[in-house]
Parts: C-alpha cells; sequence; structure tokens
C-alpha cells in the first residue's frame, strides 16, 4: 500500500448512508462565514454518482424560484455533516441527466416502496439463482 492509498483511507468516512439515484435526499453542509459556523441544508433529487472510494462524489438538483440548481458533493468530505435519505426513488437509469430539461410535475419520480426483509430476501433469491446457474453451466 502506498502512501497515498494509506491517507486517503484515513480520511475515510466509516458511516455514510446508503442512497443511490433518484433519492430524494437532505444534505446537511457545514458553512464558515467569517468567525461564525453554521449549517445548511441542500434538498433535493440525487441525479448522478461518480468515482469511486475516496473520490467518490454525488450530484443533487433542486428547483429554486423557478431555476434549476445542482451542487455536487464529495461523499467524504468534512464539510458534510449528515445525507438524510427521504424517499427512494423508482428509475430504471444510471445518470438523470434528462431531468434537467423538465420543468415543475414532470420532475416527479415515483417512489419506491420496499420492506428492508423483502430486500434480503430478493438479494438472496437471486444469489441462489446465479449459483445454480453457474453450476449448471460447468
Amino acid at each position: 500500500m502506498n502512501i497515498v492509498d494509506a491517507i486517503e483511507k484515513e480520511q475515510m468516512k466509516k458511516n455514510v448512508p446508503l442512497f443511490s439515484v433518484g433519492d430524494q435526499v437532505d444534505v446537511s453542509v457545514k458553512i464558515i462565514e467569517g468567525e461564525k459556523e453554521r449549517i445548511q441544508v441542500f434538498s433535493g433529487v440525487v441525479i448522478a454518482k461518480n468515482g469511486g472510494g475516496f473520490k467518490e462524489t454525488f450530484t443533487v438538483r433542486r428547483i429554486v424560484q423557478g431555476e434549476g440548481v445542482e451542487r455536487v458533493f464529495p461523499i467524504h468530505s468534512p464539510k458534510i455533516v449528515e445525507i438524510k435519505v427521504l424517499k427512494s426513488g423508482k428509475i430504471r437509469r444510471a445518470k438523470l441527466y434528462y431531468m434537467r430539461k423538465r420543468t415543475s410535475k414532470g420532475t416527479r419520480l415515483q417512489e419506491k416502496f420496499e420492506s428492508p426483509s423483502s430486500k434480503t430476501i430478493s438479494a438472496q433469491k437471486t444469489h441462489v439463482q446465479r449459483v445454480q446457474t453457474q453450476g449448471d453451466s460447468k
């Protein structure tokens, strides 16, 4: 392991919440104004996730007074205090750049309703199916 990897691993956050593209999130960002320090919440839809490891970023988009505003946040930044997932969106794309062309009601996404127990059951089923198909192909 080289020195850069060791420093990056040391700086990474341990408790990053699981969220994906299409989720409605509240990102609490630490803002320093002179001597004062405060927390500002940026709320919107995650339209992209990029990179991996220490350099992983995500883009959040929201509409403010009829104008679209996007911010790119590094996940492991010390300025990010908290990421809170409000809703999970039902999507079929890795990047939601088409949302930039949409306005008002067109920006709404269907909500994904899935209980935590059904996620683990479906993950176990797909794992079993993969193992069975790999055994058949040999």
